[in-house]
């Protein structure tokens, strides 16, 4: 799982609010496969997500049974809670 922080060097520091992360993921081919791809279960309590699809698609499962795929333009907003 590829993900880089925008902001490079200044992320997690004090010069950007720690409200706010802003990651980038760089476009990648993924050969078919039967094995689940992705970053296991991670903890988003108390934020908010928005994942934005310029290519490609984008899965998305949570520990609540939601699940959702997201496609070129599409846009996903999450609450954590």
């Amino acid at each position: 799982f590829y993900v880089f922080p925008v902001f490079g060097a200044k992320a997690f520091t004090n010069d950007i609010s720690p409200m706010l992360m802003f990651d980038y993921a760089s476009p990648r081919e993924f050969e078919p496969t039967i094995k689940q791809l992705g970053v296991g279960q991670h903890p988003h309590r108390g934020f908010e997500t928005v994942t934005l699809s310029l290519a490609g698609e984008v899965a998305h499962a949570d520990s609540q049974g939601h699940a959702d795929v997201i496609g070129p333009g599409d846009v996903q907003w999450m609450t954590a809670g």
